[in-house]
């Protein structure tokens, strides 16, 4: 689930999660997420990860689309959201830190391998999201 918000100087900035060192490619950057229920569309499953690794409120959150990446039998599934509201962020387990990042500074960021590979592309179709 890829969260954005307007900071009160007008910048757009995205929810990252700085993964925890024993997780999946741990000690790198991502968006919370996971593996999405057979019962689930992507929309579904991003906001209850984002509830379950950030304690986001789905009901704070604007839907605005997905981006399908496949993979030939598998795919990697980014839902774009909006904060309709302030968000209070509560990292779980899975997570070093949350941070909101300015969007023109997630590229600097040691990015998931998976995340890194879509952000070009994810970037250029939310940004005026």
């Amino acid at each position: 689930m890829l969260v954005r918000r307007r900071d009160p100087d007008g910048t757009d900035s995205v929810l990252m999660q700085h993964r925890a060192a024993w997780t999946s490619d741990g000690d790198t950057w991502g968006i919370p997420g996971g593996a999405r229920d057979s019962h689930e569309t992507p929309a579904q499953a991003a906001l209850r990860e984002a509830a379950e690794e950030a304690g986001i409120e789905a009901a704070a959150i604007e839907v605005l689309g997905d981006l399908v990446d496949d993979h030939g039998g598998w795919a990697y599934v980014t839902v774009f959201g909006r904060a309709t509201r302030p968000l209070a962020i509560v990292a779980n387990a899975e997570s070093a830190e949350l941070r909101w990042v300015p969007y023109d500074e997630v590229g600097a960021l040691n990015l998931h391998p998976g995340f890194a590979r879509s952000w070009p592309t994810v970037r250029a179709l939310y940004r005026d999201r």
